[in-house]
């Protein structure tokens, strides 16, 4: 689900009923705060254009008032205005924001504070399984000391310092100097200075774009909500060119049910909703690694109530 690493939460002004389909199995449930839904399956047993979705069940008053209110919206309007303020485009607006704040909120929600609201909380267990699942899929396969991990929007160090304490050498970046700086500082905190086998990561602060060098593995998670698709594409493009064995990226997925959440999300401009957010379709991201001759090994799907990240691991094709 910042810095370049989280999706934005959004809720229904409502009441709803919700329906879970996936292809064969349709279950009524009631909307809740809910532990996160993990789904993660090799790519054989997986069908790219299947997806679980949520399809909101909506009264014909609640369509009606949902349509009026969408049509006094303009979110575009609210961006050029931000755009404008900080004297450039998106990357701009995303590097202001999370050195202010953004950055304030951010570390607030993947901290372990307690002043937190039900939507944060739900935010940061979401956020929070993602990352355990990463964990996961790149310790299970083989061991980690030695091997070079780039960790692409490291936010602040949720992923780095865990890797990091396994062994691998880590090389994390941040285009928010804020985060960079509570990553470093979450490092030597949870890192001993005194085991001679773990490195600490370097941190720098730099944008995706800046990015150089060759590692083992990189991993970008959460970022690519912060790129439309055509941007997003050279994006993955780029990410695969410093990767050698396997790139792992999670994004927001579109769906009509998460596009439909976004779009209401946006009736509701506050500071919390500073930055464009782009959904992308898992098919778009499918064929962008497949131009640059990368596959999709895994797939997996993280959601709660206002959390939802698609996670793929590829791989070389060849």
């Amino acid at each position: 689900m910042s810095t370049f690493s989280t999706t934005t939460p959004l809720s229904l002004p409502f009441p709803s009923t919700t329906l879970t389909h996936t292809h064969t199995h349709l279950t009524r449930t009631r909307t809740q705060t809910r532990k996160p839904t993990l789904t993660f399956t090799p790519l054989h047993a997986t069908n790219p254009d299947t997806t679980t979705t949520t399809i909101t069940i909506l009264t014909a008053g609640s369509i009606a008032a949902l349509a009026a209110a969408l049509s006094l919206s303009d979110p575009e309007l609210r961006r050029r205005q931000q755009a404008v303020e900080v004297g450039g485009g998106d990357k701009e607006v995303v590097r202001e924001y999370f050195n202010g704040t953004g950055f304030q909120r951010w570390k607030k929600i993947y901290g372990d504070t307690d002043d937190v609201n039900k939507v944060q909380k739900d935010i940061r267990v979401g956020h929070a399984q993602t990352v355990e699942n990463v964990v996961k899929l790149l310790s299970d396969e083989r061991s980690l000391k030695g091997v070079t991990v780039c960790d692409a929007g490291c936010g602040t160090g949720l992923l780095s310092v865990p890797l990091a304490k396994l062994g691998a050498l880590v090389s994390a970046s941040d285009i928010s100097a804020a985060m960079v700086a509570e990553a470093q500082a979450k490092a030597k905190e949870e890192i001993q200075s005194g085991d001679s086998e773990l490195v600490m990561p370097k941190f720098e602060v730099k944008d995706l774009e800046s990015l150089d060098g060759k590692y083992d593995t990189v991993v970008c998670l959460d970022v690519l909500i912060h790129y439309p698709q055509d941007k997003a594409d050279a994006m993955i493009a780029h990410l695969a060119s410093l990767a050698e064995k396997r790139l792992v990226l999670s994004f927001a997925p579109k769906t009509f049910y998460y596009a439909l959440l976004k779009r209401i999300g946006e009736l509701f401009p506050g500071p919390s909703k500073a930055t464009r957010a782009y959904l992308h379709a898992e098919a778009d991201v499918e064929r962008a690694l497949e131009k640059v001759g990368w596959k999709i090994r895994n797939r997996g799907l993280v959601t709660t109530q206002f959390y939802f990240s698609r996670l793929v691991e590829a791989v070389p094709a060849q």
